[in-house]
């Protein structure tokens, strides 16, 4: 791949934005897509669990950011405050199942908590969502998990014309 992978980092916390917890997801993140995807982080924020500020955050990096892929952490459990999955809905205008499904599979091996995890993967025009978890280590193994297909899937959303060399 010519450019580099442009990525944005949403962080979905109350607390986190409040100050009185410290974001440790969002590094996490970062240190994996810099330095096993050698992406280049363009945006990262840290924002309450309230769907108008998600969703707005999240058409601003599409639009006028333009990044290739934006991973936001938070907000993707049962309790009532957590609204990501809802707001990136309202957002992506294709699905992408099949991420999902491979995090979820991989982490239910993990923990049978994985089945009440609610993440929504899909496309914007020329961007990939995805909704990871909240917690660092549920982070590291779900982003572990779809790394492989990142480089591939941005060319293909690039329409990059040597991406079909690739198969």
């Amino acid at each position: 791949m010519t450019r580099k992978i442009t990525v944005g980092i949403l962080t979905i916390s109350d607390r986190g934005a409040a100050g009185s917890y410290e974001d440790k997801s969002g590094p996490v993140i970062e240190e994996v897509v810099t330095t096993q995807l050698e992406a280049q982080v363009e945006q990262k924020a840290v924002i309450p669990d309230e769907i108008d500020l998600i969703k707005a955050t999240l058409l601003q990096w599409v639009e006028q950011d333009q990044v290739d892929l934006i991973l936001t952490t938070g907000g993707t459990g049962f309790a009532p405050r957590d609204v990501t999955p809802e707001a990136t809905r309202l957002v992506i205008q294709r699905e992408a199942p099949g991420l999902v499904f491979a995090m979820l599979k991989d982490s239910l091996a993990v923990t049978p908590h994985a089945m009440l995890s609610r993440m929504v993967a899909g496309i914007r025009g020329r961007t990939l969502i995805i909704n990871l978890p909240g917690s660092p280590k549920a982070v590291r193994e779900n982003l572990v998990t779809i790394l492989p297909a990142l480089p591939h899937a941005v060319e293909l959303l690039r329409d990059d014309p040597l991406a079909d060399k690739h198969h």
